[in-house]
């Protein structure tokens, strides 16, 4: 499951629209990273998505994303005209696709490697979705089939497409807005398909225009109400409508963090088998399967867009860093798979992660003002060095990896010399050795 949310230039702090999102995955699927430069290509050539082809167009866009290591689209990106786009699963009454076709990853590439603004990125996405559908297994490593909803933003306007199958709505953000894996627009668009009503209609989902709504109409209940989609939208909503005109990038890294309104100094994600936070965590249980693989909160200035991304798990026990498109991406280590290599920056991150889940209570206060601080300086000389020549920019985006690094591996070795008791309930830490042993690691009481 996932949240995500954007904050218009007028209701920010510095009158910049800002753009967040977390990316809730199976805890073996590792996230990572990529640039992708701008390219051309050849009149006719066909571009291959993650299981089918569909016609190239001339130019791409440099981009850049925060994927699941198996999937050729992504989560979350953005690219070098300030377009940022984040999707969500969204479980309908439509009838799923599962031939393999284009997925809602797939669609969020190919708008970012198309699009100069966010109308434009939704129009790509529309135009896609109403030739070819959207079908195909979404799931990692078992089958997992749903249809998506994009927020799409830019410096100077963001929107709201949500879709079931091949009908869809899109809604223009007028300040703040969060989405999360639930349809979200209810009788009132800026745009729809031609057929939106009348299918609603036809299959008996409501009388006519004056009782249709889409969310209620077209939204499967049981998924939708596991999910627990409505109280984390409603949760980061309040956030933002609370908080309006001064929202920062910092406020939003918190929002990425949220555990509820119940998270206190002894919270845990080991309590229950049911329900989902915006930092989500895997437990025990078919409903608790996800967790927060990757974040990503950007900055969408006019002239240059900074990018803060984690690149691991669980946003409360990582540091967001900096990245801009133009410059080289900081030396990350091989790309992740399913399968534990410390190498990988995703996975090294899960030594400090997993043993923080061992007595989180007591294991997360360790590190977690150093963490908090460590952020600060990151986000603060960032907004300092964005006007600065590429090659600064880059050397700076290199040194908070470095640094972020080398904390989290000191940050390791204080959970282990603490030594604290495993806290973790039987049923919870039965699931966690089930993760282990699928990522082909021991389940260690050592980091």
């Amino acid at each position: 499951m996932c949240d995500t949310l954007v904050v218009l230039g007028n209701a920010s702090a510095d009158g910049t629209t800002l753009f967040a999102k977390n990316s809730d995955r199976d805890p073996r699927e590792a996230q990572e990273i990529v640039r992708i430069p701008t390219a051309q290509h050849p009149q006719g050539d066909v571009v291959r998505c993650t299981y089918v082809e569909v016609p190239q167009v001339e130019r791409t866009f440099e981009i850049l994303l925060s994927k699941p290591f198996w999937i050729w689209g992504a989560e979350m990106g953005g690219n070098e005209y300030g377009v940022a786009i984040g999707n969500e699963a969204v479980f309908t009454k439509v009838p799923y696709e599962k031939a393999p076709g284009l997925i809602g990853m797939d669609f969020l590439r190919l708008a970012l490697e198309r699009s100069r603004t966010a109308s434009e990125a939704r129009d790509v996405i529309v135009g896609l979705l109403e030739k070819h559908g959207q079908g195909g297994n979404c799931g990692y490593p078992g089958k997992l089939f749903y249809h998506n909803s994009f927020l799409i933003a830019d410096p100077r306007e963001a929107w709201i497409l949500e879709t079931a199958g091949r009908h869809w709505a899109a809604e223009q953000v007028r300040d703040v807005r969060s989405i999360s894996n639930r349809i979200t627009i209810g009788g009132r668009w800026d745009m729809a398909s031609a057929d939106l009503v009348s299918h609603a209609v036809e299959r008996r989902w409501c009388r006519g225009r004056d009782d249709f709504d889409f969310g209620r109409c077209y939204s499967d209940f049981l998924f939708t109400r596991f999910s627990d989609a409505r109280r984390r939208q409603c949760r980061t909503g309040e956030f933002l409508e609370a908080r309006k005109g001064r929202l920062t990038v910092t406020d939003l890294m918190g929002v990425l963090r949220d555990h509820g309104p119940a998270a206190g100094p002894r919270w845990t994600p080991a309590r229950g088998l049911t329900g989902a936070d915006v930092c989500d965590h895997a437990g025990f249980g078919p409903i608790r399967r996800s967790q927060t693989t990757g974040a990503m909160v950007s900055h969408l200035a006019p002239g240059v867009q900074t990018h803060f991304v984690t690149g691991t798990a669980a946003p409360c026990t990582s540091i967001f860093k900096p990245v801009w498109l133009g410059a080289e991406l900081s030396e990350r280590g091989p790309a992740p798979t399913g399968t534990y290599n410390e190498a990988a920056l995703f996975w090294r991150h899960e030594s400090l992660h997993r043993a923080t889940l061992r007595n989180y209570a007591g294991n997360l206060p360790l590190y977690a003002a150093e963490r908090d601080a460590l952020e600060r300086r990151f986000v603060t000389e960032a907004m300092s060095v964005r006007d600065q020549a590429w090659g600064d920019r880059a050397a700076f985006s290199w040194r908070c990896f470095a640094d972020a690094d080398r904390a989290e591996a000191g940050w390791r070795e204080r959970i282990a010399e603490a030594g604290l008791p495993d806290r973790r309930p039987f049923l919870y830490a039965s699931a966690w050795r089930g993760f282990e042993r699928a990522a082909g690691r021991k389940d260690r009481r050592r980091p």
